[in-house]
């Protein structure tokens, strides 16, 4: 018999992308599952809430108690896998609400604090007392906790805890494992793919480029994405015209070759979980320039297939922008680098799928 799970994530967006739907058929030949999430869409497996354009993520919490409630009662799932300390204290709730006994399991994928402080506007500061007090609730009472890094496995050890596994989330790379990686460009190139919000140091990076500019004259550096900080890049454009260029949204397989233009990725960010991005690099044999913070140092390993900064110092950002877009011989090392340690990092869905099952049959027998 498969086990029944009760997915419970903050966003899913149906129909499911391929890469998405490879890693949820294979997590179906495992288990019974359902997911219940905030997105748009419905069918048998996905319950979806619509967002609300003013009250998004306040509404998506305050609803989900119920919701899990509900599916508890109906599915009677075996247990709950909760991406997030915020969503595991909510199943809790909905635990309780419901009268049951299924177990709940914290699937963690960065820093647990990190929602209210470097996510969406600084209003969201006023919540931090309670955030955190809601997402240390949702890991102390968990029946286990999975991790995905050496990083994630770090803060939970802080509080006194133990994950119940440590492994990577299903990530696709199909996009940028289908051709030979290609040589790093003649003419330097900087890219920066990700979300514009505080949490990505989107206006560190902004200030990094000017300082590094001028030292590389002949270098570009490409943007990608999209967010709150949108008005940082429309400025940095302004400021330096010339060397910078913008792309709002790009196709997996158009950054795949948006990486092949570039001689290194760039990821200043302020907090990052694992980051996808820099593996992405790596399977196109990019290197990569990034703070020394969260799970970037699991994957980058400075002076081997990247180099590393200290966050908040927009001047070393840029001292490491200039080496690697002025020496080519020290970018054609890390590349190769890069390129090693690709492998690591990815797994096929069904391999993830297994150890998702066998995770939940030794919390969920555990009760």
């Amino acid at each position: 018999m498969k086990p029944r799970v009760l997915f419970v994530s903050r966003r899913v967006q149906l129909p499911l992308s391929p890469s998405l739907q490879r890693r949820w058929d294979a997590v179906g030949r495992e288990l019974d599952y359902r997911v219940l999430a905030g997105g748009d869409g419905h069918d048998e497996r996905f319950n979806l809430a619509r967002a609300l354009p003013a009250f998004d993520g306040p509404a998506f919490f305050a609803a989900l108690p119920v919701r899990i409630a509900r599916e508890l009662r109906s599915f009677r799932p075996h247990a709950v896998l909760a991406q997030g300390a915020h969503e595991a204290a909510a199943a809790l709730a909905g635990r309780r609400l419901a009268r049951a006994d299924t177990a709940v399991i914290a699937d963690l994928h960065g820093d647990w604090r990190a929602p209210t402080r470097l996510y969406g506007s600084r209003v969201r500061a006023a919540l931090n007392p309670v955030a955190d007090r809601v997402a240390l609730r949702g890991l102390r009472n968990a029946d286990g906790i999975r991790t995905i890094t050496g990083y994630t496995t770090s803060l939970v050890r802080e509080l006194g805890l133990e994950p119940a596994d440590e492994f990577p989330a299903y990530m696709d790379f199909d996009s940028f494992l289908q051709a030979p990686p290609q040589p790093l460009p003649e003419q330097p190139q900087a890219l920066f793919v990700g979300v514009f919000e505080r949490y990505k140091n989107v206006d560190g990076l902004a200030d990094a480029w000017r300082l590094a500019a001028p030292h590389v004259p002949n270098a570009h550096f490409r943007l990608v994405g999209a967010g709150t900080l949108r008005p940082v890049v429309e400025q940095l454009l302004r400021d330096v015209p010339g060397q910078t260029s913008w792309d709002e949204r790009l196709t997996q397989p158009e950054v795949s070759l948006a990486l092949d233009d570039a001689t290194a990725l760039l990821l200043p960010s302020r907090s990052e979980g694992m980051g996808r991005v820099i593996v992405e690099a790596f399977c196109r044999a990019r290197p990569v320039v990034a703070t020394r913070v969260g799970g970037i140092p699991d994957l980058v390993e400075h002076d081997r297939n990247g180099l590393l900064v200290e966050p908040g110092d927009a001047q070393a950002l840029a001292d490491a922008i200039v080496r690697i877009l002025s020496d080519r011989e020290l970018a054609e090392r890390l590349s190769a680098g890069a390129h090693a340690s690709a492998d690591f990092w990815t797994s096929s869905p069904e391999e993830f799928a297994s150890r998702v099952r066998a995770l939940v049959e030794r919390i969920a027998g555990l009760r």
